[in-house]
């Protein structure tokens, strides 16, 4: 929509209108609300959980890890100030003790997906290559969420599209 389009809506009343340049998949990778034929499809931006913990490169590996643990998770997503994902700290790396940073042994630059992924292929992929979670981030790699595997093959199951 052009910013002509978007001022006149706004003065016409509208409370909420966006002029987006980039266009339809940026905003769908991005998890932006959709409306209209297909927004209804199950993404992982829908289903991904946002609430897993984060920490910063340079902070106490045993302080990432109990905050991980108290939350109930089994890793910590590395983010920066911007909330960019710059790595994830888990397994043997979320155990280590002491004053380690988390930049010193976390897993850099883990694999991310855009929050439009259609669940479906997904989720096949991930069965195919056994992967439990995936990273969620933004078009510019901000962190969204973290999707499990499980949670997305219930979705596709109460939506009658999973199987096993």
């Amino acid at each position: 929509m052009s910013a002509r389009a978007a001022w006149r809506l706004e003065a016409l009343g509208f409370a909420r209108v966006y002029r987006y340049a980039a266009g339809k998949a940026d905003w769908l990778a991005a998890g932006l609300p959709t409306e209209g034929t297909g927004a209804q499809a199950l993404r992982a931006g829908t289903v991904a959980r946002s609430d897993v913990p984060t920490c910063s490169p340079g902070e106490r590996t045993d302080t990432a890890a109990s905050r991980a643990r108290r939350a109930g998770w089994d890793s910590c997503i590395v983010v920066n100030a911007q909330r960019v994902v710059v790595g994830r700290l888990r397994g043997d790396a979320l155990d280590a003790a002491g004053e380690a940073t988390v930049e010193q042994v976390m897993e850099q630059g883990p694999t991310t997906i855009r929050a439009s992924e259609e669940l479906a292929g997904l989720v096949q992929r991930m069965r195919n290559r056994n992967v439990p979670s995936i990273v969620v981030t933004d078009p510019d790699g901000r962190l969204l969420g973290i999707l499990r595997r499980s949670d997305a093959e219930q979705a596709l199951a109460g939506a009658g599209g999973g199987s096993r």
